[in-house]
């Protein structure tokens, strides 16, 4: 049984040797993410290039996404280590402090923070686990009253409960990020900390300066991104739902409910959807899951996402290859459910393009045919795209022979990449050769049937507009 949900693992110290990465290929992941917030750029370089050295041994089509660390907003060091909050007592953070923090106050590294924030708000440190009630803002200082108390250390992160924090989603360390990222020809570049579309017009602008390809993922942790969601969902080539942070904005127990509408939204509009964070986050240590973890990550696949990603799990814990096993098992047991294959999507729509009204047409004929396969010969990777938005448990073949389409079509739920050179062969030859391709991997035996779309203009982008139902073995 194939998987449809796509497992991605962030790549870390505890996935520095090709045997770790080989481990991580043979356990089933379809992505890496390479994390812009830890390393240097040689640090990436070097996990890119063991990565798709690993993959071309293996003849597997492995994505690749860049996160970047995006305007993270932190307090300074403290002057001898660690303190305690009590709750009741006061504490202030100060923008203009330029020396180490005390009990009673500590330096914040976003100057803007004073202008951002007004009597009554409450600032969430470190993932929430302390609260500070703004009382008043005094020059360059924020007087705070400790509402939830506990251990404050250094660096750690600021949220404003509800969202309004004005930081703009790309920092200058991530504008250079982001042009080193796409030199490495990544096939995913992912924007943190995103409020509104402005700011994916933004970093496309800076991809198209660089003539990149890569697609443009939009992390989804800010409440005012919830807010702005369709907007957002448009102007980008997907999202991540990013539960860390936006579960400290908006409130945890928030979360799932915001979790379905985004895949939801996601799906309707077109466009792959990625669940993050803490999904298997025992494992860092633990080699077995919480059966709250398996829930987890059952319910996203039940849900419809396109991929479930592991953070710390793969990069720094114990168990990586575990991990993904494990991710692989639960994804494998949702999938069998019958609610995965059930599929409403767009059956009222009318259609603007011939290609996207191809691609429904043969989802729609091989979920009332017994269809084996459906192959899609695209060049972008647009026509498995669509077809992956319909429900299904038949798998869709992506052939391209594109580096730049295979990589972006490794995200897409039930659209397995395959390189296929259409121009290497006469037109008379292509479905001929396409079908042999999937009978010598074993997907398709003498006398299925199998859907193939192509365009009449061989190799020539977004001109899909023909399908054709053969039986294998027949196949003219």
């Amino acid at each position: 049984m194939l998987r449809r949900t796509k497992i991605i693992a962030t790549l870390g110290p505890s996935t520095d040797d090709d045997t770790a990465i080989e481990k991580l290929l043979w356990a089933g992941i379809d992505l890496v993410r390479i994390n812009f917030s830890h390393g240097n750029l040689d640090d990436h370089q070097k996990r890119i290039n063991s990565v798709r050295t690993c993959a071309a041994a293996s003849g597997r089509q492995i994505g690749i996404l860049a996160d970047l660390q995006g305007p993270k907003i932190r307090i300074a060091k403290f002057n001898n280590g660690p303190i305690y909050l009590e709750a009741g007592a006061g504490f202030v953070l100060d923008t203009s402090l330029e020396v180490a923090g005390t009990q009673k106050t500590v330096g914040v590294d976003y100057k803007q923070l004073i202008q951002d924030v007004a009597c009554g708000d409450i600032l969430l440190l470190d993932d929430g686990r302390v609260e500070l009630e703004v009382v008043r803002i005094d020059g360059a200082r924020i007087i705070c009253t400790v509402k939830t108390g506990g251990k404050l250390s250094d660096h750690k992160g600021i949220n404003r409960k509800d969202g309004g924090l004005s930081a703009g989603a790309l920092t200058d360390k991530d504008r250079t990020d982001l042009k080193a990222a796409a030199a490495m020809n990544v096939d995913y570049i992912a924007i943190s900390f995103v409020r509104h579309a402005a700011d994916i017009l933004e970093a496309r602008r800076l991809l198209n300066a660089v003539s990149s390809t890569a697609g443009i993922i939009a992390k989804i942790e800010r409440a005012d991104a919830v807010d702005a969601i369709d907007e957002i969902i448009r102007e980008s080539d997907g999202v991540m739902i990013a539960r860390g942070d936006l579960g400290v904005e908006i409130g945890d127990a928030e979360v799932p409910a915001i979790q379905k509408r985004i895949i939801q939204r996601s799906r309707s509009l077109d466009k792959p959807v990625i669940t993050a964070t803490q999904m298997m986050e025992s494992m860092i240590q633990s080699p077995v899951p919480t059966r709250a973890e398996v829930s987890d990550v059952a319910n996203a696949v039940l849900d419809g996402t396109d991929a479930v990603m592991l953070s710390g799990e793969t990069a720094v814990g114990k168990h990586p290859e575990k991990v993904v096993i494990a991710v692989e098992r639960v994804c494998l047991a949702a999938e069998r459910q019958p609610s995965t294959r059930i599929s409403g999507h767009r059956v009222d729509c009318r259609f603007k393009r011939v290609d996207e009204a191809i691609s429904m047409s043969a989802m729609y004929a091989a979920n009332h045919l017994d269809i084996r396969a459906i192959v899609a010969l695209t060049e972008s990777g647009s026509t498995p795209l669509w077809m992956s938005r319909i429900r299904t448990a038949i798998p869709i073949f992506g052939l391209s022979r594109h580096a730049t389409g295979l990589g972006k079509m490794t995200l897409y739920r039930n659209v397995y990449p395959i390189f296929f050179d259409v121009t290497r062969y006469p037109r008379d030859e292509i479905k001929r050769q396409a079908i042999r391709i999937l009978e010598r991997s074993g997907m398709l035996n003498s006398g299925d049937m199998a859907i193939i779309t192509k365009g009449d203009q061989d190799g020539v982008y977004g001109v899909t507009n023909a399908m054709k139902i053969v039986e294998v073995g027949q196949v003219v």
